[in-house]
């Protein structure tokens, strides 16, 4: 692993989106659309509206997610001028350039369902802050001068615009590095990576107590950001090693070995344990607490709908990486890591449908066509759209500082 020079790789490759992957990718766009397209068509007396519609924010605020951790990847790097990365950084650099059109998709679903199928029925319900109103609800109308349908709707263009700003610069920061050398891009990319960490810092869990939370707007955790953060992150770093050994497989990325895929391993793996922390601190200091107005947001994914779901969940999203990933020689498997990225993807759709069907569709959940088509739709508009990111420069940051220790990393 210590032999790599310059000369054995070839800094000019660039990926050629064609083929197998471009084809599967459209196809599974419509195959999204036709689910979609069921869903809205079937018979309303069924709930497949409504069901279509949270399927529709569950997949828009995931796929919006995946891109925003490729952002926080990428500034994560710079501010800790992390050396071992370097060689992979065009794979976040892809997800941050899809952002932009991730954040107009979810603005598009959260503004259609709050005037159409009213997802967030549960604030933005007629007459529910007018004293008098048969709707009215004293809690909700001490929250109205927060939850309101212009401030929700400022709040999502400003958060997803300001974090599609700073993806952007990013990325165009590393292209500027390719064309003249030097450090000055790699310095502003520090310094806006240190800018951009704060304000995603405080933001995101703002961000998912508006897309996710106000759902159940009776119920409130300030744990909620964190645990959502937890989720992104982990996802993210799933769809950036899942992309980076399937590159490899397909003859592109020679330069990463066995020590890059090791060390997105411990990532995925300490970062699970990192999302079951919070999900357990979460759940027992509900529990402890008592209060019904806290408990029932528990109680209601303990109903016999979503009990099983409820404990698989864990079972997936703790139990699976810490068993599967623990050894050393597992996190330098691909075929083990790949597994393991795969499932856990699956299960962090099962906990995002976790958060937002009970507050959606509630007691009339379901999974079938909607769920499985909508899910096979958003991966493939998000393999089309990374992967045609990905295609448009060379698939490595030739001029970047610690590119060489990179080449030779080895753990």
């Amino acid at each position: 692993m210590g032999t790599h020079s310059h000369h054995t790789h070839n800094f000019t490759q660039q990926y050629e989106f064609s083929g197998k992957a471009k084809t599967w990718s459209l196809i599974a766009i419509v195959i999204g659309i036709l689910a979609v397209l069921y869903g809205f068509l079937m018979d309303p007396a069924e709930n497949h509206a409504e069901r279509t519609f949270a399927n529709l924010l569950l997949m828009g605020y995931y796929f919006t997610s995946v891109c925003a951790a490729g952002a926080f990847f990428l500034a994560l790097q710079f501010v800790t001028q992390a050396g071992w990365s370097a060689a992979l950084l065009r794979i976040p650099q892809a997800f941050a350039k899809v952002l932009p059109i991730a954040s107009i998709i979810l603005i598009a679903i959260c503004v259609a369902g709050l005037f159409t199928h009213n997802l967030y029925h549960h604030w933005n319900h007629e007459g529910i802050t007018i004293p008098g109103h048969k709707n009215y609800d004293p809690i909700i109308a001490n929250k109205a001068s927060y939850l309101n349908v212009p401030f929700f709707i400022i709040r999502q263009v400003i958060f997803l615009g300001i974090y599609s700003i700073f993806a952007l610069s990013l990325t165009r920061f590393s292209r500027n590095e390719d064309l003249e050398g030097g450090l000055k891009s790699y310095k502003k990319s520090f310094k806006i990576s240190a800018i951009f960490l704060v304000i995603f810092g405080f933001t995101t869990p703002i961000w998912s107590f508006d897309t996710i939370m106000s759902l159940e707007a009776h119920w409130f955790s300030t744990m909620f950001g964190w645990y959502n953060f937890a989720a992104m992150w982990v996802s993210g770093l799933c769809v950036i090693s899942i992309t980076a050994i399937l590159l490899k497989r397909a003859g592109y990325m020679n330069w990463l070995n066995d020590s890059h895929f090791h060390d997105l391993g411990k990532l995925v793996f300490a970062f699970s344990i990192f999302w079951t922390y919070v999900w357990f601190a979460q759940f027992l200091l509900t529990w402890y607490a008592n209060i019904p107005e806290e408990t029932v947001y528990f109680y209601k994914r303990w109903e016999d709908n979503y009990k099983p779901w409820f404990w698989l969940n864990i079972v997936i999203n703790f139990v699976a990486p810490v068993l599967i990933l623990m050894t050393r020689d597992a996190k330098r498997r691909t075929n083990t890591l790949l597994f393991v990225c795969i499932l856990l993807l699956m299960g962090h759709w099962l906990d995002y449908y976790i958060m937002i069907m009970p507050g959606t569709v509630e007691e009339h959940p379901g999974f079938g066509i909607i769920e499985i088509g909508t899910a096979i739709g958003f991966a493939g508009l998000f393999t089309f759209l990374m992967l045609n990111q990905l295609s448009k420069h060379a698939l490595i940051p030739k001029n970047h500082p610690f590119l060489e220790e990179s080449l030779h990393h080895s753990i």
